[in-house]
C-alpha cells in the first residue's frame, strides 16, 4: 500500500476508444516485430545456407505460426509494460498503467496481466470500463499527463494548512 493518500480517480481512466486504439497500435507493433523477424531469418537462411532452418519455417503450419505470434505478443506486452509501464500504442496515445494509487505496477502484476490477456474470450471484456487483464491484476489504464496533474494537485491541497518546521 502506498503511504501517499492518493487513490486513483475513476475520472483518469482512458476511454473504450482509447483502448482500442492501443489495441490496434500494439497490434501493428507486433505485427512489424514478426515481420522483421521473418526477414530476419531469412537473411541469415539466404547467407548462411541455413536449409534445416528453411524447412523447419515451411513445416510450421497454421498453429505453429500462431504460436510464434502469441510469444511475440507475450514479450511485447511483458518487457514494454514491464519496463515503462506503458506499450507502444500507450506512449502514442498518452496513457499508462498503473495501480490503485496512481504509481507504477510492479513486474510481477505486469506478468499476470500479460498472462490474462490469453485467456479466451478477453479481448470482449475491453468493451466495458475495464477488460479482465486490468480488474484482475487491480490495473488500471489512464491518461499519463492527468494523471501527473491530479497527483501534484492532490499532494498541493494536502500541504495546505501544513507548516514548515526548521
Amino acid at each position: 500500500m502506498s503511504n501517499s493518500g492518493y487513490i486513483l480517480d475513476d475520472r483518469l481512466l482512458a476511454s473504450v476508444g482509447i483502448r482500442f486504439l492501443n489495441y490496434i497500435l500494439d497490434g501493428i507493433f507486433a505485427f512489424l516485430i514478426f515481420a522483421g523477424l521473418c526477414a530476419f531469418t531469412g537473411i541469415l537462411i539466404g547467407l548462411f545456407g541455413l536449409t534445416g532452418l528453411s524447412v523447419w519455417m515451411d513445416n510450421l503450419g497454421n498453429w505453429g505460426w500462431n504460436f510464434i505470434m502469441m510469444l511475440i505478443y507475450f514479450f511485447y506486452y511483458l518487457i514494454t509494460e514491464g519496463l515503462f509501464g506503458r506499450s507502444l500504442g500507450k506512449f502514442i496515445t498518452g496513457t499508462t498503467v498503473v495501480n490503485e494509487y496512481g504509481e507504477k505496477t510492479d513486474f510481477a502484476t505486469i506478468l499476470r496481466r500479460t498472462l490474462c490477456r490469453f485467456i479466451p474470450f478477453e479481448i470482449f471484456s475491453c468493451l466495458g470500463t475495464r477488460g479482465w487483464h486490468d480488474s484482475m491484476t487491480d490495473t488500471y489504464v489512464v491518461n499519463k499527463k492527468a494523471l501527473v496533474e491530479e497527483i501534484k494537485s492532490f499532494h498541493e491541497f494536502n500541504l495546505i494548512g501544513n507548516s514548515e518546521v526548521i
